[in-house]
């Protein structure tokens, strides 16, 4: 099992997702802001390694304004150097890498231009998996989006559209349930249709669940993931204490609740995402507690 947490570090005094405003967009900022990402992201990779936290999610800022047309500058040609030096890092050390687009990134929009924009946005995580030249096991991963007050023909929309997407994407790309529109089983049956791997949410099945326990739910998702694939990415968060807001991700992570998922997943295989705000501390207390078990 992975170990593994997203786009920040805390610890290490950089900051792998500089960027700037649109109004004050040249391409002068951009390469000082793309340089300083991937400076960073080799740091956070190489702390990584050494605590092994070998399962990271790069963020989605790596590269300012990627896919906005302001940006005309061949940011893929200037710095390959420097992605395939991390790339080849990566595969040296087995890091597992994802990415997660943002919100805004619906591919089953009923606005036109919106799906155009989230092609683009998913072109631009795919040119960087590719510039580091990692194989198909480095996913991006989705939410299915939104309703829009039918949720059958919003699924329907999603397959269809999934269907227009270019090859160098959908291999990449992964679904995931979310905390509000779409359950696990809802997941399950566009991967019926569409071959689209699944990504387990856990604390997103404890907010809107479709009645699986947790090794029902992880033994049903691995089921949805290739050999090619590599092994299924599962999320880990819980339930920030005291929080009024049902869904509040945790800020650090509680051993307790951490301990009875591990229990409970026992024998099944996957690498583990730890969605909590504390980022790398509460991973440095996940894998210490998985090596006292031997799970890691």
């Amino acid at each position: 099992m992975r170990i593994g947490y997203p786009c920040l570090n805390w610890t290490i005094g950089c900051k792998a997702a500089r960027t700037f405003r649109l109004r004050s967009y040249s391409e002068e900022r951009l390469i000082n802001a793309v340089k300083n990402n991937l400076d960073c992201l080799q740091k956070i990779l190489a702390f990584n390694v050494e605590h092994i936290l070998l399962f990271f999610r790069i963020t989605s800022d790596l590269v300012p304004f990627a896919s906005h047309p302001i940006n005309q500058f061949d940011w893929q040609g200037y710095f390959t150097p420097q992605f395939r030096a991390i790339g080849r890092f990566i595969k040296a050390k087995d890091i597992r890498i994802s990415l997660h687009p943002d919100q805004f990134t619906l591919i089953n929009s009923i606005d036109p231009a919106v799906f155009e924009r989230s092609v683009q946005e998913l072109h631009y995580h795919a040119a960087v998996l590719d510039l580091l030249g990692l194989d198909r096991t480095a996913k991006i991963q989705l939410h299915v989006s939104g309703v829009y007050g039918d949720k059958q023909t919003s699924i329907q929309r999603f397959v269809t559209r999934y269907g227009e997407l270019e090859d160098t994407i959908r291999r990449r790309l992964v679904i995931e349930n979310d905390d509000r529109l779409y359950t696990l089983n809802d997941c399950l049956r566009i991967h019926e249709v569409t071959g689209i791997p699944v990504l387990f949410d856990i604390y997103h099945h404890e907010v809107n669940s479709s009645g699986q326990s947790l090794r029902e739910a992880v033994s049903l998702i691995t089921g949805t993931w290739k050999h090619q694939d590599g092994v299924p990415m599962v999320d880990y968060s819980s339930q920030e204490p005291g929080s009024p807001r049902r869904g509040k991700h945790a800020g650090t992570i509680d051993l307790g609740h951490f301990q009875r998922f591990i229990e409970a997943t026992e024998g099944l295989e996957f690498d583990l995402m730890l969605e909590i705000k504390d980022k790398e501390a509460s991973a440095l207390q996940a894998v210490a507690m998985l090596k006292a078990i031997g799970r890691i």
